[in-house]
């Protein structure tokens, strides 16, 4: 636990249903008789000085994930040991720090420069340094697993609390207590669970420490020995970051969807330069050209000597054939574009059209952002052509027309035009499921014409209406 010392009890709340539980105490609140667990209005009845914070468990995790992490130096295999603990097997370790009380101590020692109050312990069994290290703490030397663990309470041996209140009833409140009883009659009247968590603290059953896998960290640092402040400087020396980034994203098959670059100062100043990609990428030369006008901004100051590169987002990325192929180039430009003007105006502002389930003109696609969806090859036909461009209708004035029949001559837009070539109707309906307000007309009739001037229209009538609208524009 890190934080500003605390002079009076202290502990953390966490809300629990609709009342507040006391998550986290420091020493001085547990000597006023509160515990873990224990209602908030009653802590305060008991101790009415108790100062208390609101316990974050996101950030506990995060935090108990970096000591995961640091604790690597004192062995190879590092895991969580529940929701407030770190289990490691230092077997074979001991004797490079001089021995397992030097390095208990070593360990306490750096925890406590670095501002974390902490409890550890060391033994023979997973199960006996979990129990020593929340009871105080220590080294159980080998072979004294039972001596070392006699004192200590039978709540110490990870078993559930109706087991713990079943024994004190019996007189049994110490793990010495259970030691000389036969285990039969143990296993017989408080379940097989008991005898295990027993054997695992005394070492007679195996309890290995199963540490997960790493999450890979997509990240790399440069250290200059001189200071730099040249453009070209930084993008040599992001050339290389890139290189190593792209490397380890090849490794383990993802690529890099937003890519960040940490620019350190001689005056401890800070600088930095994000871009986002359109798709999963790890080609170091495509990215690099993205960073251009990011770096060409940067204020260098008296110089730069640290660069760090980072790629925050990723996604799954298998590998692909590069070099060739004209379908590959044209999708890699395409993404490259996106990507440019995504980083220019917001990737939420680059859209493209995607094909939707419907008949009516209006509804018949979708604006999808198009860093974050995939195009269709093809739009489905199946059906009449449609205008290349589609807008609400605009009323025209229309003369010399026969009913059911396109105008001869109509007024759209100030232009006066004349039919030459006539190809209808289309019929559409109204999709009953949708209150479209401007389908409560009803049926509509759609006609391609093509005028003497040039424009060729989509246009519409309503059997109900005898007004035509202007709808669209073919090419």
């Amino acid at each position: 636990m890190r934080g500003r010392p605390v002079d009076g009890p202290f502990a953390l709340v966490l809300r629990a249903g609709n009342a507040d539980h006391l998550h986290c105490l420091n020493p001085l609140a547990e000597a006023q008789g509160l515990h873990r667990g224990m209602a908030l209005a009653d802590a305060r009845a008991i101790c009415p000085g108790l100062e208390t914070r609101p316990a974050d468990l996101a950030r506990e995790s995060a935090a108990l994930a970096a000591l995961r992490r640091w604790c690597v130096r004192y062995a190879p295999m590092v895991a969580n040991d529940g929701a407030d603990g770190l289990i490691a097997d230092i077997t074979g370790v001991a004797h490079l720090f001089g021995g397992e009380e030097e390095l208990r101590a070593d360990l306490q020692a750096r925890l406590a420069r670095s501002g974390i109050s902490g409890t550890s312990a060391i033994a023979g069994s997973r199960g006996a340094a979990h129990a020593l290290a929340r009871h105080g703490g220590g080294v159980i030397a080998e072979g004294m697993l039972a001596e070392g663990l006699g004192p200590l309470p039978i709540t110490a041996l990870r078993v559930d609390p109706d087991t713990a209140a079943g024994l004190a009833r019996l007189g049994l409140t110490r793990i010495r207590d259970l030691l000389p009883l036969p285990r039969a009659p143990l296993a017989k009247r408080f379940g097989p669970g008991l005898i295990l968590r027993l054997d695992q603290a005394l070492g007679g059953q195996a309890e290995p420490v199963a540490a997960a896998p790493d999450v890979p960290h997509f990240g790399v640092r440069m250290t200059l020995p001189e200071p730099i402040g040249l453009q070209s400087d930084v993008m040599a020396g992001l050339a290389r970051l890139l290189d190593r980034l792209c490397a380890t994203l090849a490794q383990h098959h993802r690529g890099a969807r937003r890519v960040r670059l940490e620019l350190r100062r001689v005056d401890r100043g800070s600088a930095q330069v994000e871009i986002g990609l359109a798709r999963p990428m790890r080609d170091p030369a495509r990215i690099a050209a993205l960073f251009q006008k990011g770096v060409e901004e940067i204020d260098a100051g008296f110089g730069i000597d640290v660069l760090r590169l980072s790629a925050p987002i990723t996604e799954p990325l298998a590998p692909e054939q590069i070099g060739g192929g004209t379908v590959l180039q044209h999708d890699d430009a395409l993404s490259d574009l996106i990507s440019r003007l995504g980083n220019r105006i917001g990737f939420d502002r680059v859209l493209r059209l995607l094909p939707a389930e419907s008949k009516i003109p209006e509804r018949s696609f979708l604006l999808a952002p198009a860093a974050y969806s995939a195009a269709e090859k093809v739009f489905p036909q199946g059906g009449p052509p449609r205008p290349i461009l589609l807008f609400p209708p605009e009323p025209v004035t229309t003369t010399e027309g026969r009913p059911g029949r396109p105008p001869v001559h109509l007024v759209w837009r100030r232009m006066r035009l004349s039919t030459l070539r006539a190809t209808g109707p289309e019929r559409i309906a109204p999709e009953w499921w949708f209150d479209d307000p401007a389908w409560r007309t009803g049926l509509r009739d759609y006609w391609r014409i093509e005028t003497r001037e040039g424009p060729r229209l989509w246009l519409f009538h309503t059997p109900q209406d005898s007004n035509w609208f202007v709808q669209g524009e073919f090419a």
